[in-house]
């Protein structure tokens, strides 16, 4: 069989791929529904007395970071810096596992942050301005606010715990700072620290975002610890959910690719396997050696030493 490097492109295996995983791409469609939903209820109202509005008198100012802006760099960046890896690895394993393990990060994260948001009804450090925006104070009763500003406003002013811009950009840049660590092998134990540098610089980056939250007065520090906290840990077990640790031996590449491999030099021993799937795993086995020695930035190989694993296979199966 002439089998190739990077013979696993979108164009050859990425309908395969994708069909291997439909039931995920069902369960994302399902939990963006949810997502939609769970935006559109009103969040629990909690009391806020009259003496709790002084730490509840803050500016009600703009968005440094626009709701927009929050899915271009934490998804879309993400994306692109995957089709760099692809361009130069053509392995469409890789490509669509990130990309699946990015999209549901972000997405889980969301769905948990907005139901607790929605349970919790914390009132944000603007919440006076947001729930009397002339400025004039009305209780009933009990001490308990009556607001008479914008529903809306009023609504998105019980969403202060945790933190989403905070929580997204964790959940996106933390998963971005997971798969670079693995890609670069930053934590190899030959000592380059310099490495750190483009690990870190996600995570930086979604650390400015959540700061931002604090300067403009639309979440209490607490959220954003919070928030952080949540995405950076959802992140992490999305991961792993398709690579390896980054500080594994095989942490550059996804469990499918070795999974594939280990089928591979089964063959070379001689083992029993049923020939349909001796077939198919040699049509899509991705054609490179074990990289544990490997030099390289991305876990690049030559054609020839792939070559070589294919030609061991056909021996192996006459």
């Amino acid at each position: 069989m002439d089998v190739q490097f990077g013979s696993h492109t979108l164009r050859s295996h990425g309908v395969v791929v994708a069909r291997k995983h439909m039931h995920d791409w069902l369960i994302f469609l399902f939990l963006v529904v949810m997502d939609i939903i769970l935006n559109a209820i009103d969040p629990f109202y909690r009391f806020v007395g009259k003496d709790m509005m002084t730490d509840l008198k803050y500016p009600f100012k703009n968005n440094t970071v626009p709701v927009w802006a929050v899915p271009v760099y934490a998804v879309l960046v993400p994306v692109i810096i995957f089709l760099i890896v692809y361009y130069h690895r053509r392995d469409v394993y890789d490509l669509h596992h990130a990309i699946l393990g990015l999209l549901y990060s972000v997405l889980v994260t969301g769905v948990l942050t907005d139901a607790i948001k929605i349970a919790v009804g914390r009132p944000r450090p603007n919440f006076f301005w947001r729930c009397f925006p002339d400025g004039i104070a009305v209780y009933d009763q009990f001490n308990n606010v009556v607001c008479h500003g914008d529903k809306h406003v009023v609504n998105e002013g019980h969403k202060s715990f945790p933190s989403g811009h905070t929580s997204w950009s964790f959940a996106g840049l933390g998963f971005l700072s997971l798969y670079i660590s693995g890609k670069i092998k930053a934590f190899d134990r030959r000592g380059h620290v310099a490495k750190l540098c483009l690990v870190f610089l996600p995570l930086l980056f979604a650390s400015l975002v959540g700061i931002s939250r604090v300067d403009d007065y639309w979440h209490h520090w607490q959220d954003v610890f919070a928030g952080g906290l949540l995405g950076l840990v959802v992140a992490t077990f999305c991961y792993l959910q398709f690579f390896p640790p980054p500080y594994h031996a095989e942490g550059w590449g996804p469990y499918a690719y070795f999974r594939f491999l280990r089928e591979c030099e089964s063959i070379q021993e001689g083992s029993p396997v049923n020939p349909h799937t001796a077939q198919t795993m040699l049509s899509e086995v991705v054609n490179e050696q074990h990289e544990r020695n490997n030099n390289g930035f991305l876990g690049l190989q030559s054609v020839s030493d792939s070559n070589s694993l294919v030609n061991d296979v056909e021996t192996a199966r006459r």
